[in-house]
């Protein structure tokens, strides 16, 4: 597996009057990939925390290329962009029902060791599920 692919439904409160997808949601939707990237690995972000990790977002860019639209069936491509350290890396791609590519994305997220609160590696668990893994 070298990414996963979640489908979403564009409800009508995410959009403006125009049945347009407002664009502070496309944040949103990386964020239920990302969330479905981790549990085909058996992991899950309250598990983490429950753990002593958080990971929150340091960095996140959109490129917007077509607008989502009320009741459109979306694909969030979500693909890890490289072994993590004390980071984590993802690229998206969002795509609706007949396949137009309508924005792509990128973010990182740091380990934060709650204990601490500071930056911490990749947890042991997480690098050994990723072992297979094909970038």
């Amino acid at each position: 597996m070298n990414f996963n692919e979640t489908k979403i439904r564009v409800r009508y409160g995410e959009t403006d009057q125009m049945g347009v997808v407002y664009h502070a949601n496309y944040a949103i939707y990386f964020e239920v990939g990302r969330t479905e990237w981790l549990r085909e690995f058996g992991l899950s972000y309250s598990n983490m925390e429950a753990e002593g990790i958080m990971l929150p977002v340091i960095s996140l860019s959109i490129n917007y290329k077509n607008s989502a639209r009320y009741d459109d069936e979306l694909k969030v491509k979500t693909m890890l962009k490289k072994i993590p350290t004390a980071s984590i890396e993802f690229e998206y791609e969002l795509r609706n029902q007949a396949n137009d590519l309508l924005a792509t994305g990128h973010t990182i997220l740091a380990f934060i060791d709650t204990k601490r609160n500071r930056p911490t590696r990749c947890p042991k668990y997480l690098l050994d599920k990723l072992q297979n893994y094909s970038l």
